[in-house]
């Protein structure tokens, strides 16, 4: 079992704004998001000045993409992105299309999927999904439980690497001690700390105490 990767989430609405978090916690997390919110506030432009800040990290461009998979993945990947993200609804054509285009495409999963789906997306060769509790659900009082990681356990065994995020701080993480999780990804968990700094400091030390 290898030592999950960590993930920040830049959600800001303004490019200054994500500029200055990131350069206080981009040494320290291993993966760099251009959050969604983001990607429609500034665009293109904030996956090229967060790639030039950082030419050696993993960059994401959170575009949950619907549809015209193979043309938004080219403009991810002309701007830096090494990665992108598309939605669990869209279709596998567009799943494929964006998957030439970038180095990796990740499923998010939201509302309602199944296992069959995944499967062929796993046959369509995209083997990452991200688990979310979704902000909203997590506003409307909802938390990690028993029923999120059954299903985080049962896409692990049918080979995705699944990265799992949404309302995590350092005491979530214990929860999925034993499972084969490829990166926990959080934003205001970090970029919201007084210290984001050291916030993101705690949550690689306890990803490192539990999974070595």
């Amino acid at each position: 079992m290898s030592k999950p990767n960590l993930q920040v989430a830049l959600d800001h609405s303004d490019l200054p704004s994500a500029i200055k978090d990131v350069v206080a916690v981009g040494e320290v997390v291993d993966i760099l998001e251009v959050g969604t919110i983001l990607c429609l506030q500034a665009g293109a432009e904030a996956v090229r000045c967060i790639r030039a800040l950082y030419p050696d990290k993993k960059v994401v461009a959170d575009t949950k993409c619907a549809d015209a998979g193979g043309t938004v993945a080219k403009n991810c990947r002309d701007a830096g992105a090494d990665w992108m993200t598309v939605i669990c609804c869209a279709t596998i054509p567009t799943m494929k299309a964006a998957a030439k285009e970038v180095e990796e495409v990740q499923v998010e999963l939201y509302g309602d999927w199944t296992y069959e789906q995944a499967q062929k997306w796993l046959d369509a060769g995209i083997s990452q999904a991200i688990y979310h509790q979704s902000r909203d659900a997590l506003l409307a009082g909802e938390t990690w439980g028993e029923k999120d990681l059954a299903k985080v356990k049962k896409l692990i065994e049918m080979g995705f690497r699944v990265s799992v995020t949404g309302g995590l701080d350092v005491e979530t993480l214990k929860l999925f001690k034993g499972l084969d999780v490829y990166t926990f990804i959080t934003g205001r968990g970090i970029t919201a700390a007084k210290e984001p700094k050291k916030a993101a400091q705690d949550f690689q030390d306890e990803i490192k105490r539990i999974w070595g």
